[in-house]
């Protein structure tokens, strides 16, 4: 707005029509003069970046949304309904680079990040998805394609806008990032006071070596460094470290790998998300019993963790964690075009 020739406030205001209205068009835009509405209409377009592809539900209230973007690459994003309020699942990236083996994304490599503006989109369109009560979006995880802090400037960008009362008016108190846990990024954001949103770490394993074969960022940033940057890192108030640790059948589900994960979290403050591995085609694992779930747990509660197993939402679709891989709908039918 500065550069052409307009007061800084201008700029706020046409970010409200944007993100707090949802607005599509510079002339309904009406505390604009008209004349200025046809100069920012003749040098901008308002686009909608994300043209919604598929749109698949399943029983347990699991909504995937397959986006095409402007250049024709797909992501993902996933709307889950709970007992009195909506979570969305954004992406970050088109696909990941990260190459965590019990991941269908991280099958898919990185195609490319998504913008600030393609990640905030994913918000503004599952809002229009859930009206007429688009209140009921209170959620947001970053959970979905891509590694977050492989794409920091952007999805930091994002949170702003996110979070700013003035535009989409999320409180960080219902927003978390997962990670890998990308020791820099990691380290960058203590220097910067941390994130006042939640950080999940997906961990896999507290051993170096079975984490480095399931995951090979921890070759870059083995266990010791991840604890260190995670020990520095400035929590809010109140808040805990959450690690999602996705259970495979025979490879880490057992009582010894389960007592090396609360060794490794003495001094965290911590809670355990216990996912049992979603299944897809061509993978080399395969979902644990619901014995050996409930054991692994046990040993974790005995050791006075706070330790919860995930209900599987999405699967049919999926739409669960680990799938997401912007593949075309289970169910062709339900292709929804959207101009």
């Amino acid at each position: 707005m500065i550069g052409l020739g307009q007061k800084p406030y201008r700029g706020r205001q046409i970010a409200r029509w944007l993100f707090a209205k949802g607005c599509d068009s510079f002339e309904k835009m009406t505390d604009v003069s008209k004349s200025f509405r046809e100069i920012l209409s003749r040098l901008y377009s308002v686009d909608p970046l994300l043209t919604l592809q598929a749109d698949e539900s399943d029983q347990e209230g699991a909504r995937r949304l397959l986006w095409r973007l402007s250049d024709g690459e797909m992501t993902e994003s996933v709307i889950l309904k709970e007992f009195n309020h909506h979570t969305l699942c954004v992406s970050s990236q088109v696909g990941c680079r990260m190459g965590c083996r019990f991941c269908r994304t991280g099958s898919m490599g990185l195609k490319r990040q998504l913008t600030q503006g393609e990640i905030v989109g994913q918000i503004i369109r599952a809002r229009e998805l859930l009206q007429p009560s688009p209140e009921s979006l209170t959620n947001i995880v970053f959970m979905g394609m891509g590694e977050p802090l492989d794409n920091a400037e952007n999805v930091l960008r994002s949170l702003k806008i996110i979070t700013s009362p003035d535009y989409l008016a999320f409180s960080s108190k219902h927003i978390s990032l997962s990670t890998v846990g990308v020791v820099p990024q990691i380290q960058a954001l203590s220097e910067q006071g941390g994130l006042k949103c939640g950080l999940t770490i997906s961990l896999g394993s507290a051993d170096d070596d079975l984490r480095s074969s399931l995951m090979p960022c921890n070759k870059s940033w083995p266990l010791q460094k991840l604890k260190e940057a995670l020990l520095s890192y400035p929590l809010p108030k109140g808040r805990r470290f959450t690690f999602a640790y996705v259970l495979l059948a025979g490879v880490n589900d057992s009582p010894e790998q389960a007592l090396l994960l609360s060794k490794f979290l003495t001094g965290l403050k911590s809670k355990i998300n216990l996912i049992p591995f979603n299944p897809w085609p061509g993978a080399p694992f395969k979902r644990p019993s619901p014995e050996a779930t409930a054991a692994f747990q046990d040993v974790l509660l005995d050791k006075f963790h706070t330790a919860q197993i995930r209900s599987t939402k999405g699967a049919s679709v999926n739409a669960a964690c680990g799938l997401l891989a912007a593949s075309q709908p289970v169910s062709e039918n339900r292709i929804a075009e959207r101009a």
